[in-house]
């Protein structure tokens, strides 16, 4: 008999922020936003001593600071939270090989042959949950379902630190839940669904599949087939990243191609340190720059060999630079991100480049020395960056 279906969604608890308090013991306790201070700034995450004041994530600071005053904000630290992210999902592969992220915090998780093993979908997602805390000292919450969309409505129900276990009558679970729950209706989709009398998955469940047609196009039948408890996709094991990337908005728009290429330095490091984490190369490098005006310009370039080296990732952005108009212009936002990615493998080129090899090597031997101390080693010309 082929194992009962068993799919964890594992989602942990006001990530940024809680890395942030656990890392600070001051701010335990606090109401913390994690984000930048300036004009243009967005919430990235809100501590839970944040959210009865209305505050989320997204939100922009300056609203979310105008309804909790009292809040703390504190900076991103983006390579720390990949560091924590990398020893989550390392505890995930315990239990299952079949772990599909979806980011830096959260998961889907197929553990149905895993339950000979660690036992019950729910034992696992209680095991994992004391894992996660027991070498993190973070939170997460999980729901345990058939399908994936129901384990992920299910693992926001009891926030934070909390499992929900949806029966197999998926569909009963579901119906009471208002239509702003489902998959892809945010606040902006909600208005149609009403107006169409869809106010909770009870009466998407029971709607004519014309009038859901006609009113939302051939989607309209998804919806109702989610909502119904129909959702035969599978979890993709260890689905690679399609792409891999990097990238700031500037509170003061940059000038001069010196000050842009310094901020490209930075990105190319960034992304060269989440390939080498993920023993990954990328043929394809991309640079995007977005002006004071908000257009946006992007520049391609495919590479002769993979590569994961800061070095090679840099190299191939100058180039680009070299191609996109700096001269008095103002740029507000500068990206970098590489795509084509492979499992990372020694050059099997007759003309192998030997020192793109010592380059990878040293970074790899570099990445591993911070793992160990904790200490952010990185280029003197980056020193003081955030």
């Amino acid at each position: 008999m082929l194992p009962k279906r068993q799919i964890l969604h594992v989602d942990m608890d006001a990530f940024f922020a809680s890395v942030e308090q656990r890392d600070n013991p001051a701010l335990r306790g606090k109401p913390v936003l994690v984000g930048g201070l300036g004009g243009r700034s967005v919430v990235c995450a809100a501590s839970y001593e944040a959210r009865p004041f209305g505050v989320h994530s997204a939100m922009p600071m300056a609203e979310a600071r105008r309804r909790c005053p009292q809040a703390v904000v504190v900076e991103p630290h983006r390579g720390r939270y990949e560091e924590v992210s990398a020893s989550v999902f390392s505890i995930f592969r315990r239990y299952t090989p079949l772990v599909e992220g979806l980011s830096l915090d959260e998961a889907f998780l197929d553990v149905s042959c895993s339950q000979s093993l660690f036992g019950s979908g729910a034992e696992i997602a209680l095991r994992l949950r004391a894992d996660i805390y027991e070498d993190t000292g973070l939170t997460a919450s999980a729901g345990v379902a058939t399908t994936k969309f129901a384990a992920k409505i299910a693992s926001d129900m009891n926030k934070p630190n909390g499992v929900t276990l949806v029966p197999e009558a998926v569909a009963e679970f579901l119906s009471t839940l208002p239509i702003r729950r489902m998959w892809g209706v945010g606040p902006k989709q909600e208005p149609r669904f009403l107006a169409l009398g869809l106010r909770t998955f009870s009466d998407l469940q029971t709607a004519d599949p014309r009038l859901l047609i006609r009113a939302l196009g051939p989607e309209g039948l998804r919806y109702q087939e989610l909502a119904r408890g129909i959702d035969g996709r599978e979890v993709i094991a260890d689905a690679a990243s399609k792409s891999i990337g990097a990238e700031r908005t500037y509170e003061e728009d940059l000038r001069g191609r010196e000050s842009i290429a310094a901020e490209v330095l930075l990105h190319a490091e960034r992304v060269s340190r989440r390939l080498l984490e993920q023993d990954l190369a990328a043929t394809h490098v991309v640079v995007k720059l977005k002006y004071a005006d908000f257009s946006l310009l992007t520049r391609r370039r495919t590479l002769r060999e993979p590569v994961s080296d800061t070095g090679s990732i840099y190299a191939s952005c100058i180039e680009s630079l070299g191609q996109m108009p700096l001269e008095g212009k103002r740029v507000r936002l500068v990206g970098v991100s590489v795509s084509g990615l492979a499992p990372w493998v020694r050059s099997r080129s007759l003309f192998p480049d030997h020192a793109r090899e010592k380059r990878e090597r040293l970074e790899q031997a570099l990445l591993a020395a911070g793992k160990k101390t904790g200490a952010r080693i990185t280029r003197a010309t980056l020193l003081g960056r955030p």
